[in-house]
Order: structure tokens, then C-alpha cells, then sequence
């Protein structure tokens, strides 16, 4: 009887907590979904129309592995203005959303043993996509008190003698933070000393509440930024899975062609349709998305400061981190999801510095999300689902979570 094989990467890669809430909430037809980051509004009408009049025309075939031409251009377009660098067509990869291209790309940039370095807190499938490569993971610190936004000197102070490449995230999933310019620029000038490919997650550049997005790109003198982009987040697009990335490194271009070969053949072709036209077409969708989820965090961090729970105030993507005051995230969210039907991510999930926090969606249903927060919040002062902490006094430090369980509310 074959087996697996033991050496294989694919069989250390770690679960995400967030599926497996999700996977366990959609066993219940009335649970409230505020665990997967995905916007609760459909794709704007042009945008389902271009991929309705491509299936039609039939246009649904093969596409080249790196994407259609014309798709290319205008993303290549796209990140020029958003980043500052200038990019060309031949630049672009269109990908099957931004974790296949990020996936990819670690594929390419390193080998068994290597390390990257990742943002604790983290996405978790940053460090799935790098355990499947045979890489292996490093974290560097982003604080609570500090609103999560990284250290530099601490980032470099995280290096390796085997580190290869870092990850940045700004507007950042799961916090919310967004890095400032001085920031940004700080990390891509630690990675050109110590020669680290920087490799830019930026699926929610477009949705900041005042902080400006800056791309790592917009400082990179010698192409070793890689920046990655989603339709997903921005066009409400999760499941059409396009995504595209950039790099002006036109031997990392071909070889990621010869990757999207092996492994998918090429994006699908309604999708890239869909996409042409959701970066062409009017952007209001995306303005007035952007708005409600602006005012669903100020909602929510105002209920939560009623209540005198803790948390860091965001100032991009969709996502609130939430303390709790509990130990064990993983099994408050169990009990929370079992007896209040109310599915949030586990702290536990996104690495050491999310101890004793939940995330929630901000992209989940206003009504969902108030009743969510308003259980959540009731189980907390509740002492259940298992035993919460007191709650702090405002203006708490992070120096006294030890007593109080609370986190500093970051401006």
C-alpha cells in the first residue's frame, strides 16, 4: 500500500483557524459570519455583465499563463499610479487571486530551508504557502501599543543568516494597520542591505480610512519588490479568483509563467473578463464600499468601548482585533460559534502577538456585525464563553494587560 510521502512539505503545512470556523459556522444556517474577510455586497452590475457577454461570445477558453494582454496593460497601469514605479505590461503576472501568486512567488525566490520573514500578527496562509514550498518561517514583531505598525530596527534585528525574503502588509490583514511612509521606506532600505526580497501584499490598498496607502514599490531602486494584488477585497470578487502581481524582474516573470503552467494552466478566462472591466469601469462601488466599512468599524469600536472591551483602533482593510481576555482563542471562539452562533478568527491563528484577541470582519453585514459584536461582547462581560478577564480602565497600556487583559487603543 503506497503512502504519503514523509519528507513532503505539503504534510507540515498548519490549518488555518479561519476555515475551520468558517467550515464549522456554515453548518449552521444561522450563524453570523464574522470570521472570513469577505464583503457582504456583490460585484458591481459591469462587472458581472463583462463576464456574462465573455462566456457568451465565447470567450471562456485558454488565456496565456501570465493572462491576457489586455489585462496585463491595465494592471500594469494600475500599480504604476498606485506604487510610483513604473511598471510595464510585460511586468504584470495575472494570477488565480493573490495567494496563488504569492505561492508562486516564494516557489521561485526559495529553496528547501530557506527563511522569510513574516509579520506577527500574520495572515495565516503567508506561512502555509511557506511551509508548502519547503521554507521555512521567522517572525518579526508588530505591537499593539505601537498600532501594529513595525519596527524597523526590530525587523532587522529579526534577520537570519538564511533569510531570503520578507513579507509586508500594509493596509494589514489581520490588524488593520497601515504603515506609514518613514515605515515603508525603512523596511525596503533593511531589506537592499541585508539583500531580502520584499514581497508586498497589497490586496486592500484601496481601503484606507484617512491613512494613505504607500506600496512598498514606491522606493524600490533595483526590482526587488514584489507587489501582489487582489480583485477580491476591492471588487468584491473572492470567489472569481483573479489576482495579478508585478515585479520588474523579467527572469522572476518567466519563471512564475512556467509555475501558473504547471499548476493551473492560466487564470480563468471569464474572470480575467470580469477583472478587465472592474479596473476600467466606474470606481464608485469601490468609494461607497470603502465608506460603509469606515463606518461599521466607527460603530463597532464604539460599542466596544461602552462595553469596555479592548482592541486597536484600524485604519485600513476590514478587520477589528478584539481582546477578549481569554487564553485559549481557540476554544472561546468554539464555544462562542456553539452557544451565541457567532463565528469569529481565533487569535491563536495569527501568531504569539494576537494572544487573547479575536478578529472580526468589518465587511460582514451591518446587522450581522451589530448583533455579532453586541453576543460577543455579552459573553465576554459575561464570563463565558469561558472565563474573561476584567475589564480595564480606558487608557490602559499593553503593561497592564498582565492584570487587566485589555489592549491599549492604538491612534
Amino acid at each position: 500500500m503506497p503512502t504519503l510521502a514523509p519528507t513532503s512539505p505539503a504534510l507540515h503545512i498548519p490549518r488555518s483557524g479561519i476555515r475551520l470556523l468558517m467550515e464549522l459556522a456554515h453548518r449552521d444556517p444561522a450563524a453570523l459570519h464574522l470570521e472570513i474577510g469577505e464583503p457582504d455586497t456583490a460585484p458591481a452590475a459591469h462587472v458581472v455583465d463583462a463576464a456574462a457577454r465573455a462566456a457568451h461570445d465565447g470567450l471562456a477558453g485558454y488565456t496565456a499563463s501570465t493572462g491576457l494582454a489586455d489585462l496585463r496593460a491595465v494592471a500594469a497601469e494600475r500599480v504604476a499610479r498606485v506604487s510610483g514605479r513604473a511598471t510595464a505590461p510585460d511586468d504584470v503576472v495575472v494570477t488565480h487571486g493573490a495567494m496563488h501568486g504569492l505561492t508562486m512567488t516564494m516557489a521561485a525566490l526559495l529553496g528547501p530551508g530557506d527563511e522569510i520573514l513574516l509579520p506577527d500578527p500574520m495572515f495565516p496562509n503567508w506561512a502555509m504557502a511557506a511551509v508548502s514550498v519547503g521554507a521555512v518561517v521567522r517572525t518579526y514583531r508588530t505591537a499593539a501599543e505601537a498600532g501594529y505598525v513595525p519596527d524597523v530596527a526590530e525587523v532587522e534585528a529579526s534577520i537570519g543568516p538564511r533569510t531570503r525574503a520578507i513579507v509586508v502588509c500594509s493596509p494589514n490583514n489581520p490588524t488593520g494597520a497601515v504603515y506609514p511612509a518613514d515605515v515603508v521606506a525603512g523596511l525596503v532600505d533593511v531589506a537592499r542591505r541585508h539583500d531580502l526580497w520584499v514581497l508586498s501584499d497589497e490586496c486592500y490598498e484601496a481601503v484606507t480610512f484617512g491613512a494613505p496607502h504607500v506600496s512598498p514599490a514606491a522606493f524600490d531602486t533595483d526590482g526587488r519588490v514584489v507587489v501582489q494584488h487582489s480583485l477580491s477585497k476591492t471588487y468584491a470578487m473572492t470567489g472569481w479568483r483573479i489576482g495579478y502581481l508585478a515585479t520588474p524582474r523579467h527572469e522572476l516573470v518567466e519563471t512564475l509563467g512556467h509555475l501558473a503552467e504547471a499548476t493551473i494552466a492560466c487564470p480563468s478566462a471569464v474572470g480575467q473578463h470580469a477583472a478587465l472591466a472592474a479596473l476600467t469601469g466606474p470606481q464608485d462601488h469601490v468609494a461607497a464600499a470603502v465608506a460603509s466599512y469606515r463606518a461599521r468599524r466607527d460603530e463597532a469600536v464604539a460599542l466596544l468601548d461602552a462595553a469596555g472591551l479592548g482592541y486597536v483602533r484600524p485604519e485600513g482593510a476590514f478587520y477589528l482585533m478584539v481582546d477578549v481576555g481569554q487564553d485559549d482563542t481557540d476554544a472561546f471562539a468554539l464555544r462562542l460559534l456553539a452557544e451565541r452562533q457567532v463565528a469569529v478568527a481565533p487569535g491563536s491563528t495569527f501568531g504569539t502577538a494576537a494572544h487573547g484577541q479575536v478578529r472580526v470582519s468589518l465587511a460582514a453585514a451591518p446587522d450581522a456585525l451589530r448583533a455579532g459584536l453586541a453576543r460577543l461582547v455579552d459573553a465576554v462581560t459575561a464570563g463565558e464563553p469561558g472565563q474573561a478577564v476584567t475589564a480595564g480602565e480606558p487608557g490602559q497600556t499593553t503593561g497592564d494587560r498582565a492584570r487587566t487583559g485589555r489592549l491599549v487603543e492604538a491612534n
